[in-house]
């Protein structure tokens, strides 16, 4: 599982098994244990395993803000 990023101790990365046909373009996000899902077209939560709401809101905005990176880093990775 490649991680594209970390922000202040959060990794984002992405899975290499993401399913058969493969889910739509997404980052995960990892701390402690913890992971949460976004999808990025929009950019919007896909699940969150136990992150409060002030964190979930400050990872969307980092999501947002490098959106661009994680999408090109998707299609490089996934390319057949």
């Amino acid at each position: 599982m490649p991680v594209l990023f970390r922000y202040k101790g959060f990794r984002f990365l992405l899975y290499s098994n993401e399913g058969n046909p493969r889910e739509p373009i997404h980052i995960h996000v990892v701390k402690d244990g913890i992971d949460a899902k976004f999808w990025l077209d929009p950019v919007r939560l896909a699940y969150n395993d136990g992150f409060n709401a002030q964190v979930l809101r400050e990872l969307m905005e980092v999501a947002e803000a490098n959106a661009e990176r994680i999408k090109g880093a998707w299609d490089e990775f996934f390319t057949d």
